[in-house]
């Protein structure tokens, strides 16, 4: 079967347990995804674990406050290196942002702006929701990552006043941007693959107005959702996710490995579908290997196990396997950054090329 962010996140790869039942919200046309092909850009948490290949367009604030990122930073987002795992949970994660805030609020002359969080959903401008278009036509300045700037249609782009990108491992240093530009007295959105919520970006906006001694209220700080990756691609797959799910994501960028285990040893024995975010990169592999021997620890090898490469790209893929052959795949280009897998449970089957996690209307009414 063949059918449509990551990346950028490092929000947090903690597990998320999203209930279909949210259904999430009506706003979400928005239901990560505009991950469509976010399916992995996975919601920005692509970006984090991905390896900086290019410097940033600017390692200082364009705003009137000094930034204290290390202009030896290849990636132009710190001095830290892109790719390294974290061992300190939170603590490490709060040190860490604060050794990025080179300016406070109180460097700012103006009336603080505004800030909206804008997730894109899969990233082709018709997976985009109407609220998110608006948001974006309304905003002053459109800070992202430069894949993302690229995905949005040429009259948001157009109609901007100014727009700041920055490669991939730049998104302390694009936040701490975008937060300067609104305290400004700008009209700012920071953009972002899927929903900025789901291993995005919006989690850190809010850490750094803190660090700077600002309040989201101070600058209208608005989150506008996005479909996330494994809504989009659950989409392709038939209906995967109708009842309850988690998601797990295997960078351990942010996150400890043996957190992610701890976790997936947690929920994998349940009846939850889980998402796999960020399953396989250079520098990761044995992450994705851990996780298929834990699965299978708990879950039948003949569990099904949808598969969406690059969802909404040219070159989308998507497949149904056997639980018991995806540590197989992880060595081919099925499985990448851009990948987001949909672990059946045990109700979960296969019909006509489509996955079906039942409900349990079954139980209750005859059809």
């Amino acid at each position: 079967m063949s059918t449509n962010d990551t990346t950028e996140t490092t929000e947090s790869n903690a597990t998320t347990t999203e209930t279909n039942a949210t259904a999430e919200t009506a706003d979400a046309v928005e239901a990560n995804a505009t991950e469509t092909n976010a399916a992995a850009e996975t919601t920005d948490a692509t970006e984090s674990d991905a390896v900086a290949d290019t410097t940033a367009s600017a390692s200082s604030s364009a705003c009137g406050a000094g930034s204290s990122v290390d202009d030896s930073a290849a990636d132009g987002s710190s001095g830290r290196s892109c790719g390294g795992s974290e061992t300190d949970a939170a603590a490490a994660k709060k040190a860490a942002t604060d050794e990025q805030v080179g300016s406070t609020a109180d460097d700012f002359a103006a009336d603080p702006g505004r800030l909206v969080a804008v997730g894109l959903g899969p990233g082709q401008p018709d997976g985009m929701t109407a609220r998110a278009r608006a948001a974006l036509a309304d905003a002053e300045h459109i800070v992202g990552y430069t894949t993302y700037v690229e995905l949005l249609p040429g009259e948001i782009t157009d109609s901007a006043e100014e727009i700041y990108d920055t490669p991939m491992c730049g998104e302390v240093s694009r936040t701490e941007e975008a937060i300067d530009r609104a305290l400004s007295g700008n009209d700012v959105a920071i953009i972002g693959s899927g929903d900025p919520n789901v291993y995005a970006l919006s989690g850190l906006a809010l850490e750094i107005l803190e660090s700077k001694g600002a309040t989201a209220e101070a600058v209208d700080f608005e989150v506008v959702p996005g479909v996330p990756a494994a809504q989009s691609c659950g989409a392709r797959l038939g209906a995967p996710l109708v009842n309850d799910t988690v998601s797990v994501s295997l960078s351990d960028h942010l996150t400890p490995m043996d957190e992610i285990e701890s976790r997936l040893h947690a929920v994998a024995p349940e009846g939850f579908t889980i998402a796999i975010y960020n399953p396989w990169s250079r520098k990761r592999r044995e992450n994705f290997e851990t996780c298929c021997e834990i699965l299978l620890e708990h879950r039948d090898p003949e569990t099904p196990v949808g598969i969406v490469h690059a969802a909404g790209r040219e070159d989308e893929r998507v497949e149904i396997v056997d639980l018991g052959e995806l540590a197989d795949l992880g060595e081919t280009d099925l499985i990448d950054m851009t990948t987001t897998i949909l672990v059946g449970n045990e109700e979960t089957y296969v019909w006509d090329d489509r996955m079906v996690t039942p409900r349990g209307y079954e139980s209750k009414y005859d059809y």
